[in-house]
């Protein structure tokens, strides 16, 4: 295996071009407080096992059952990795291929519904996800899609009104999860229902997963037919994505996933997943998801302290909504002086937003990725009095430039996992 710097050497002297754009991103990282709620830093460990000779590898199939020859390591490491994920997430089957979180979806209803078959999900501008039966999505194309929300003064999810839709609309399957959710799901409320209307429950924990193995979410595991689950966000690892499930439906997901719908797994990726798995099995990770919803309730305290509103008025895990209607700024352009401010979050829409996604309302932010770098609620208030001062000028440059500057001072003093300083 190549050291840091005989890897750093070899892509430099290869293509310098892109090399260079790399070191760029690194500084970038460095020195800008992410506050995206679906990013993260992964580990030195986690970097090296997606970086490695895997990525050679050719593994159509599964374990014992591949349809290339020199599978004598890749059946093994699949293996540790499929059983790291059912241990961690107390699951009877766990398949590790998907390419990321939408393919995992689309494999789940292949895999359970026909074309046609009705799904209900959380609508998209009540922030739910595309793949959840959103009409310009493959979800809603092939699929039947009913849609439930949050109630509109609250921002909560209403579950007697989730009862009613599944009453009237039968769907085949119900979708619990989120993309801009800052409250907890009671999955127990969600799979009673499904078994009311002899519904299939999906629980797509793609941003939660990280949370929930640290015991500061809900568990869904003994509620849902099928879990669905990326592997980074809160949960530290690569680019991919797990389907995990009860062992009835182990081969009609399985095939799903290959033939169905994908080919060779990315072992590569694989492989880093079983490190962010056996890493989010230690005690170290627990205190660090607890710390995620520690650090994401103390910056919304700090934010309604100086006068933001809050979709439902705070949060329950790693993520913040914030509404900047009374800021009397679009979201858009808040997002971008942010950016140029080293603080980066991204613009989005809020519930019944009276505005178009591609300029909303409102921004999200959230907790995992200055977690990982150590910080915690004392530094939640700094960031707040940052954001506060570019939100409510974000036109004047000095004052831009000014919080950039000591967001890089700041940013110093903590390093970035997996990333040489």
């Amino acid at each position: 295996m190549l050291d840091v710097a005989e890897e750093k050497l070899a892509l430099k002297e290869t293509d310098p071009e892109v090399f260079q754009l790399i070191e760029k991103e690194e500084v970038y990282q460095r020195e800008s407080i992410r506050l995206i709620p679906s990013e993260n830093y992964v580990s030195r460990a986690v970097l090296e096992a997606s970086g490695s000779v895997l990525t050679n590898k050719y593994s159509e199939g599964y374990p014992g059952q591949r349809y290339y020859e020199g599978q004598r390591y890749i059946d093994q490491l699949e293996s540790i990795v499929q059983e790291r994920a059912k241990a961690l997430f107390g699951v009877e089957h766990a398949n590790v291929q998907p390419y990321s979180g939408s393919p995992a979806n689309l494999a789940v209803y292949y895999a359970l519904l026909e074309p046609g078959d009705k799904i209900m999900g959380m609508s998209l501008p009540d922030g739910g996800h595309l793949t959840h039966g959103w009409k310009v999505n493959f979800s809603a194309r092939f699929y039947t899609a009913v849609q439930y929300g949050v109630d509109p003064k609250t921002h909560l999810v209403d579950y007697d009104q989730v009862r009613d839709l599944a009453r009237a609309e039968r769907p085949k399957i119900i979708v619990a999860g989120a993309t801009a959710y800052p409250r907890r799901f009671d999955f127990k409320t969600l799979g009673e229902i499904a078994r009311e209307v002899d519904a299939y429950f999906l629980a797509d924990i793609s941003h939660i997963a990280g949370l929930i193995v640290a015991g500061a979410h809900p568990d869904p595991a003994p509620h849902a037919d099928v879990i669905s689950t990326t592997t980074h966000k809160t949960l530290r690892g690569p680019r991919g994505a797990m389907i995990l499930c009860r062992e009835e439906h182990a081969k009609a997901i399985d095939r799903a996933v290959f033939p169905a719908l994908q080919g060779g797994p990315h072992n590569h990726t694989t492989a880093a997943i079983g490190v962010a798995l056996q890493e989010a099995s230690t005690d170290a990770f627990r205190v660090y998801g607890q710390q995620v919803v520690s650090n994401a309730k103390a910056l919304a305290g700090e934010l309604l302290e100086r006068g933001f509103r809050l979709v439902s008025g705070g949060t329950d895990n790693h993520l913040i909504l914030i509404d900047l209607t009374d800021k009397g700024v679009f979201g858009k352009k808040a997002a971008k002086a942010l950016d140029r401010a080293g603080i980066v979050c991204n613009y989005n829409a809020i519930p019944n937003d009276p505005r178009k996604p591609f300029s909303p309302s409102g921004i999200r932010i959230g907790t995992p990725a200055v977690t990982s770098r150590g910080m915690g609620e004392a530094e939640m208030r700094q960031i707040a009095g940052w954001m506060d001062r570019v939100v409510g000028a974000p036109e004047d440059e000095e004052q831009v430039e000014r919080v950039r500057s000591e967001v890089q001072e700041f940013c110093a003093a903590f390093p970035v996992p997996g990333i040489p300083q």
